[in-house]
């Protein structure tokens, strides 16, 4: 168990780190960078549903056999992404784009964004009480997604009128929901006998919802023939990496 406490807890404050990642932009012209991200948003997605489909689904019907409830977790993850999305939608919905209402937008995404670290960490952490490969593969899918998205996140925050250096500050401070999110999962671990049955297939609907409503929409808005090309590459890649960790581990 200690292992596992070590595995679980080095791979979200990794994961935590990425949110300084934004860093590392500040040079790179806005439209360069938008079209070299969007080749990772492909290739995250891809490693989204492989992480889903092919680790954390066919782990837990091996162990407990395909039955309603794990339906139901599955559900239950995409609806739980669902409504932190829609929160934050309708929060930005109904503020005027105005200099005085852009500020509590950027906090609004802070709040989105420490309940969507906090499930990655419950993820991070169930995966990890199934098998450390699990656990891996997990971390690996949620850190490939992390990276486009702690760039936007930053992007916001500035946009929102914070400081470059407030704005990475409080970017990694809410990352760091991560971390409570896996102590969450450990704990509950302990308590709560056969919790993987429920958080692993909640864990794959999160990864599913994500991958098909956040990302593949945003590749649908380049329609360019060879662009579109290289973003299948990529989108295969992602599930052919989350294919060979399958060997791997």
């Amino acid at each position: 168990m200690i292992e596992i406490w070590l595995y679980t807890l080095a791979s979200v404050f990794i994961i935590s780190l990425l949110s300084l990642i934004g860093i590392f932009t500040m040079s790179i012209k806005t439209e360069k960078l938008k079209s070299f991200l969007i080749y990772f948003v492909s290739f995250s997605a891809g490693a989204l549903f492989g992480g889903a489909f092919l680790h954390l689904l066919p782990e837990i019907v091996g162990r407990v056999g395909f039955g309603l409830n794990i339906s139901l977790s599955v559900l239950a993850g995409i609806i739980a992404f669902f409504l932190i999305e829609k929160v934050i939608h309708w929060n930005h919905c109904h503020m005027p784009i105005t200099k005085n209402h852009v500020h509590p937008f950027s906090i609004m995404n802070l709040v989105g964004d420490a309940f969507h670290n906090f499930i990655d960490g419950l993820i991070i952490g169930a995966s990890y009480l199934v098998s450390i490969p699990v656990g891996m593969a997990a971390s690996i899918a949620v850190i490939l997604h992390e990276i486009p998205q702690e760039i936007s996140d930053f992007g916001v925050l500035l946009h929102g009128g914070f400081s470059k250096k407030k704005a990475l500050l409080m970017n990694f401070f809410v990352a760091l929901t991560a971390v409570l999110g896996a102590v969450v999962a450990l704990v509950l671990g302990i308590y709560v006998e056969n919790i993987t049955t429920i958080l692993i297939p909640f864990a794959a609907g999160g990864f599913i919802y994500v991958a098909g409503s956040d990302l593949i929409p945003e590749l649908h808005k380049e329609c360019a023939t060879h662009k579109s090309i290289t973003q299948m590459i990529f989108f295969v890649l992602g599930i052919l990496i989350m294919y060979l960790l399958l060997f791997v581990a």
